[in-house]
């Protein structure tokens, strides 16, 4: 999809997000808004899977590794036509349903069951050293919460697909500098980052997560880099879309009143007119 497409995608994928939240009644808002671009460009022009392959063995693969960010991930699949939205809408968070607060992989077009975080990137250096062995062509992605650099098996799969100079992986940090205790600097300093990914053996891309085009662009090289694994650090706004929302580290699980609701939705509507606009 072109880019102007995908801008004004996003601010229909937020109002699903939204929505499913409300429906719900509970959900990780602030991490589902930052991340929604680099999972909504991923899936639209480079991940290739579709509901009619998710069991070819050729497929590419995609672990949600920031897994408590499943509303996003909920309203992507809906729009790429693996899951129906107004199912989500009616199970979410409800008792006895598929659709819970994290990745399900009984649920079609999901690789795996998520949310203990720093176990997506291990995980993902399997499959995409199992693809390399296998003489398979396919990609594996994964994306992680930027708090979630504090789990020890992080680095243990860095350090891994490094050793393994897995170019079919590509990891992406949602760096919104945020997490549920506060600042990730202050909880437990990341800084700097790129050259801890760097020393680990993995190609480093750094680039504004708020901008289509840059992660767009992110990809492709991601894809065209030979010889090591690549990690795109996505550089975000926890909460983009409203400034009720953004930058504040109390949004990282907070409910929505029905005032609150009303004004972002606003804020959301007001965002993708300026695009239509242009």
């Amino acid at each position: 999809m072109e880019n102007k497409e995908l801008e004004l995608l996003s601010w229909n994928l937020r109002r699903d997000t939204l929505d499913i939240i409300m429906a719900g009644s509970g959900g990780h808002i602030g991490g589902d808004m930052s991340l929604l671009n680099a999972l909504m460009v991923l899936y639209k022009n480079h991940l290739n899977i579709t509901p009619e392959t998710v069991d070819d063995p050729d497929r590419d693969r995609f672990v949600l590794s920031k897994g408590h960010a499943m509303e996003v991930y909920y309203a992507v699949l809906c729009h790429c036509r693996f899951l129906d939205l107004d199912d989500v809408k009616a199970g979410f968070n409800k008792f006895g349903s598929p659709y819970i607060g994290h990745p399900n992989n009984k649920l079609p077009g999901i690789e795996m069951n998520s949310g203990s975080l720093g176990h997506g990137l291990p995980v993902c250096v399997g499959m995409a050293l199992a693809g390399k062995r296998d003489g398979k062509k396919y990609r594996v992605y994964t994306i992680l919460g930027d708090g979630e650099l504090a789990e020890g098996s992080v680095w243990e799969g860095a350090m891994a697909a490094g050793h393994y100079k897995l170019d079919n992986l590509c990891a992406v940090i949602d760096r919104n500098g945020l997490q549920i205790s506060g600042s990730t600097e202050d909880v437990m300093s990341h800084e700097p980052l790129g050259a801890r990914w760097e020393s680990f053996g993995w190609n480093v891309l750094e680039v504004n997560g708020n901008s289509i085009a840059q992660l767009d662009k992110a990809f492709s090289q991601a894809k065209s880099y030979m010889g090591k694994p690549t990690v795109i650090i996505s550089q975000t706004t926890k909460g983009f879309g409203s400034p009720l929302m953004e930058n504040r580290p109390e949004w990282h699980h907070h409910l929505p009143t029905e005032e609150e609701y009303e004004a972002i939705k606003a804020d959301f509507q007001k965002g993708k007119e300026a695009v239509a606009s242009e």
